[in-house]
């Protein structure tokens, strides 16, 4: 009576000790093929931090309300000189930038990556099929889950900490590049094949300019994605703002785990409102009108 009524105490399914087996012969199979994988990331982090460290905090500041200024008037300018002067006086302004570099090269690889995915997604039914479980896979798993494959494939740093990011944070990308290509009017479409338009420039002269907003609005989720993530690779030993906050609670300091989150936060800030700005389209004149 016991096996029928509690037939899992007695009959399981040894799913982890499968997993970690297959994990253990990719690692031992392929351990020299993902080391050279990682050294490009490597590079690319380190080339964007150094550029970034190499700006004194002023010229940063003044920078930034510049391109805000040329993007969406004042108010954006204003919005991203406090945010950054505020970051700069709590003392956070290393780690933001840190943050910061590692967010730029996350999402400089899902870009690369994740367009291309969306495009080949929107354009082939089939391929679109057997990649949606995959995204809503990558979609449900919790953010905590990505750090063991990756910690067992590619160690710990800053540069597992982009590779586990870009995990996370580039299935919006791919959903709205695809989302975005095909919701473009098939009547267009069809006056570009009919004025003689290749599927290459009907791609890059009537789809993707019309798909713009859409993609702009996945790059948009893939960023904040990314910022969400500096707490979590944090226990990886990324360095940032995450590593500040992960600090502060294992030492119960609670000045710098909130120095710590509201340098996330108002980075989050900043970096969502610009993307937004490049998502209107059109640059505002000089009163914000």
């Amino acid at each position: 009576m016991d096996l029928f009524l509690n037939p899992f105490d007695h009959f399981t399914i040894p799913f982890g000790f499968w997993a970690e087996r297959t994990l253990d012969w990719f690692v031992g199979h392929s351990r020299a093929t993902l080391l050279s994988a990682k050294v490009p990331v490597q590079r690319l982090l380190e080339f964007i931090r150094d550029s970034i460290e190499a700006v004194p905090p002023l010229a940063g500041i003044l920078g930034m309300s510049i391109i805000g200024w040329l993007l969406a008037g004042w108010r954006l300018a204003l919005t991203g000189a406090v945010c950054l002067t505020l970051i700069g006086l709590t003392g956070a302004w290393h780690d933001a930038m840190t943050t910061l570099s590692i967010v730029i090269a996350a999402v400089s690889i899902c870009v690369v990556v994740g367009l291309p995915i969306g495009v080949l997604a929107a354009r082939s039914d089939r391929f679109f099929r057997v990649l949606r479980p995959i995204l809503d896979l990558m979609q449900t798993v919790p953010s905590f889950v990505y750090l063991v494959p990756v910690v067992m494939l590619f160690g710990i740093g800053d540069t597992p900490g982009v590779i586990v990011t870009c995990f996370f944070a580039i299935t919006p990308l791919i959903r709205l590049t695809n989302l975005g290509i095909r919701e473009v009017r098939e009547d267009l479409v069809e006056a570009a094949r009919a004025f003689g338009a290749g599927e290459t420039r009907l791609l890059f002269g009537t789809q993707l300019p019309l798909a713009r907003p859409t993609i702009l609005a996945g790059l948009n989720q893939t960023v904040l994605l990314s910022l969400s993530m500096a707490v979590v690779a944090s226990m990886i030993s990324v360095a940032g703002l995450g590593r500040t906050v992960l600090e502060g609670i294992g030492r119960l300091d609670f000045g710098a785990a909130t120095v710590g989150g509201l340098g996330i936060v108002l980075t989050a800030i900043t970096v969502d409102r610009y993307v937004q700005a490049l998502g209107a389209g059109k640059t505002r004149s000089r009163t914000g009108a």
